[in-house]
C-alpha cells in the first residue's frame, strides 16, 4: 500500500514515498522524484492536474458559443471582446485569445486592430477542377448569386486573350465585366473576354442570370477549363467595389473555358476577396513507381 507524507524541506514540502517497506524521499538535493507509476516529476513543479477527457477544453466551449454567435450575426456585426469572454467563462485572457484564434482560422472572424473582433461573410468554396460557374457553386452553399454589370460591350485583345481564344490579336471581341454577390454581398469582380460571335450574349439578363446557361441556351455546353491562381493586394478600385480594407487581398483566377467541341468559350480573369472565397482541391497520391 503506497502511503505519502509531507514534510517542510529547504525547497518547500517534502514528499515520502512508503510501499510495501521501500521508502524513496525526495531530498532537497535532488532535482527529481520518481513515483510508483515510474512517471518523473521536476522537483518544485507542480503535478498534473486531473482532466476528464470527457470534458472538452475550456477554449473549445468559448470557440462554440461564439460561433453559435456568429450563425446569427450580420456580416461585420460586433463579437465579444477578449475581456467579455474572460468574465463571461472566468477564464484567462490566453485562453479567451486561443478560441478567437480558432475562429479567426477558420475565416469566421476578423480582428481589426483597435477597432474589436466581427463576423465575417460566409466563404464560397469551388473545387479546382471542376468548370462550376460562380452561380453553381453560390447556389450549392445555399447563397442566392446575383451581379452588377460593370462593362459589355466591344473591346480589344491582349495577347493572353487572343491566344487563349485561339483568335488574331485584331479579331473582334467583346468584354462582360461583372461584380458577383451572394446574397447581396460582393464576393468577386469577373472580367470575361469572348469573340464577337458571342455578342448576342450581351442581350441576355447577366445580373441574374448565368452566364454559363446562356452559352448552353445557344447550344455550347461549358465542359472544361484550364486555370491558373494567385494571390495579391487589391487595387484601390477591387477594394472600393468588394468593400475590402485597405490591407485586402484578393484571390485571382485565370480561366480558359473550353465547350463540348473543346472549342474556347472565355477567357476570364476573377479577383475574389480573400475573406469571403476559398478554393478547394482534391489531391491524389500518385503510383509508388510513379510519383506525381
Amino acid at each position: 500500500m503506497l502511503q505519502r507524507a509531507s514534510i517542510p524541506g529547504e525547497f518547500g514540502h517534502v514528499r515520502r514515498y512508503h510501499a510495501s517497506g521501500l521508502r524513496l524521499a525526495s531530498l532537497p538535493s535532488m532535482s527529481k522524484c520518481i513515483d510508483r507509476l515510474g512517471i518523473l516529476h521536476q522537483h518544485g513543479q507542480a503535478e498534473p492536474e486531473e482532466h476528464d477527457v470527457a470534458t472538452p477544453p475550456r477554449y473549445i466551449e468559448i470557440a462554440d458559443y461564439v460561433r453559435e454567435l456568429i450563425a446569427k450575426a450580420a456580416p461585420g456585426d460586433r463579437l465579444p471582446s477578449d475581456a467579455e469572454l474572460c468574465e463571461r467563462f472566468s477564464v484567462s485572457r490566453m485562453t479567451a485569445r486561443q478560441a478567437i484564434t480558432v475562429l479567426a482560422n477558420e475565416g469566421l472572424l476578423e480582428r481589426r486592430r483597435g477597432s474589436g473582433t466581427f463576423a465575417c461573410a460566409r466563404r464560397v468554396p469551388r473545387t479546382l477542377g471542376s468548370p462550376l460557374s460562380f452561380s453553381e457553386s453560390t447556389r450549392g452553399r445555399g447563397m442566392e448569386p446575383t451581379s452588377r454589370v460593370l462593362r459589355a460591350g466591344p473591346t480589344d485583345l491582349t495577347p493572353e486573350d487572343a491566344q487563349a481564344l485561339g483568335i488574331e490579336i485584331d479579331a473582334p471581341a467583346i468584354v462582360l465585366e461583372r461584380l458577383r454577390l451572394a446574397d447581396g454581398i460582393p464576393m468577386a469582380i469577373e472580367h470575361a473576354v469572348m469573340p464577337a460571335d458571342d455578342s448576342g450574349l450581351l442581350d441576355e439578363d447577366l445580373t441574374s442570370g448565368s452566364l454559363h446557361e446562356a452559352f448552353e441556351r445557344r447550344g455550347r455546353t461549358p465542359t472544361h477549363a484550364t486555370a491558373e491562381v494567385g494571390a495579391r493586394r487589391a487595387t484601390k478600385r477591387e477594394r472600393t467595389l468588394l468593400e475590402l480594407p485597405p490591407s485586402g487581398i484578393v484571390l485571382t483566377e485565370v480561366r480558359t473555358i473550353f465547350d463540348q467541341n473543346g472549342a474556347p468559350l472565355e477567357h476570364t480573369s476573377t479577383f475574389y476577396a480573400a475573406d469571403r472565397y476559398t478554393f478547394m482541391a482534391v489531391l491524389y497520391r500518385g503510383p509508388a513507381d510513379n510519383p506525381s
